[in-house]
């Protein structure tokens, strides 16, 4: 991977019961860090595999989690299965994904530990640029999996329906965007429709409407209108595309650069809940941000 590169795998997953979510994600040069870009802003050695994270969210209502500590290259390992960041690690065995958590939430000091495992109904092996050089790229593993939850701290154990898919680059995001709205739903057939919209509304926009089949199709589908939704606390513009006005369910993070959300949207004929990600990269490298960060996102290492 190229210095200032950067690799990341995503998870999202809600209960059967719709009492509990989470987000997961293992970063490679964190896009996220200050430390990352404070040291390409120096001129120092850059290598990806310096700032990793593994990123944790928990969505109870109950017992809200959030956790992003970075670690140096002497805590990290990474191989074709397995990927150690710190205490925690994931680890492909053939058949799941199976993510085994120690971490610490801030701003408040909880553990988070347990395990997620992530067991894939269809595998893709599929990647599209996002930009029109290639250098950012993007792609699902596992658009429709069931996952199974055994945290100890916070004690919950649930199974319900998940999501995996990965995003890479050989330079910094912020050379590559300004921003982007990205959604998945699940529909009544077993597939996953994803929606990318890059750079929204500009000329050098791209907008990337694919349904991702039960059996591995890939299937282009015509993206319906945008539709503005309300402004973030933080005052971010956000948008989906839909084909009758969108309610917010419920605001999951909401940051000065980035929010996550769940919406009702209606898609080829059927209404969708999705979760919804906004990224506003202006925001993200701004000084007054950057400084901001290590109070969410500690190092160590």
């Amino acid at each position: 991977m190229p210095s200032g590169g950067y690799l990341w795998w995503y998870i999202d997953a809600l209960s059967d019961d719709g009492q509990h979510g989470l987000s997961i994600i293992a970063f490679v040069g964190s896009v996220f860090s200050p430390y990352y870009a404070w040291a390409r802003r120096r001129g120092n050695p850059t290598n990806p595999d310096h700032f990793c994270a593994l990123n944790v969210a928990l969505y109870s209502r109950q017992a809200r989690r959030w956790s992003m500590t970075e670690r140096g290259a002497a805590h990290n390992h990474r191989d074709r299965t397995r990927f150690v960041i710190g205490p925690s690690q994931l680890h492909w065995n053939g058949q799941s994904l199976c993510i085994e958590i120690d971490e610490v939430g801030v701003p408040l000091p909880r553990r988070i530990r347990g395990t997620v495992t992530l067991h894939p109904q269809q595998l893709f092996n599929f990647s599209t640029p996002l930009d029109a050089a290639g250098r950012h790229r993007w792609g699902p593993l596992a658009p429709r999996s069931r996952v199974e939850v055994d945290l100890r701290h916070p004690a919950q154990r649930w199974r319900g329906h998940a999501y995996l898919d990965s995003n890479e680059g050989d330079e910094p995001i912020e050379r590559g965007f300004t921003e982007w709205d990205w959604s998945r739903s699940a529909m009544k057939d077993g597939s996953t429709a994803v929606l990318y919209d890059v750079e929204p509304g500009r000329a050098n926009g791209r907008l990337l409407a694919l349904r991702f089949g039960r059996h591995g199709s890939v299937t282009p589908f015509e993206a319906p209108p945008r539709h503005e939704l309300p402004r973030t606390a933080w005052r971010l513009a956000r948008r989906m595309c839909s084909e009758a006005p969108v309610q917010v369910i419920q605001q999951l993070e909401d940051t000065p650069f980035y929010q996550r959300s769940m919406l009702s949207s209606r898609l080829m004929g059927e209404t969708v809940t999705s979760f919804h990600e906004t990224l506003h990269v202006p925001r993200l490298v701004s000084p007054v941000v950057q400084a901001m960060l290590p109070w969410r996102m500690p190092r160590r290492g």
